[in-house]
């Protein structure tokens, strides 16, 4: 499953096959794959992820935010946007901020490279008897 936040990138759950010495050891982590405007990403380097063709991949869901934050939904759709706009605009003009995702991780850039960093938790969340090899490939 995924989450499709537009303008800035795609959050999703894959599952990877490691092998071990012994045996093969199936993993889910996350991943993200950025969808920034390119004008955006002159002179940065990121990650290419790919995103299995099985992974389902729904758009952010306004309707719940506006329910847990309590504000309208179109409101929520207008702050989302203008987030998403104003870090955009930064990263267009070399200002080099991370942006926070409450227990996700952040999107960070350091060196030019732009990349996600996943919060520990975030990984190990994921009740695998294989967290620790998924934060190594994470």
């Amino acid at each position: 499953q995924g989450v499709l936040v537009t303008g800035l990138g795609t959050f999703a759950m894959v599952q990877e096959r490691f092998h071990g010495e012994e045996e093969v050891y199936v993993v889910r982590r996350p991943v993200f794959r950025l969808d920034i405007d390119a004008l955006c990403l002159q002179e940065l380097a990121f990650p290419t992820v790919a995103i299995p063709g099985d992974v389902k991949i729904k758009p952010l869901n306004y309707k719940w935010l506006s329910r847990a934050t309590s504000f309208p939904q179109h409101v929520v759709e207008d702050c989302v946007q203008e987030t998403i706009l104003l870090y955009s605009f930064q990263l267009r003009n070399r200002q080099r901020l991370a942006f926070a995702f409450k227990d996700i991780g952040v999107l960070s850039c350091k060196d030019d490279v732009l990349c996600m960093r996943f919060y520990y938790d975030c990984v190990t969340g994921l009740k695998s008897k294989a967290s620790c090899i998924a934060l190594l490939h994470t």
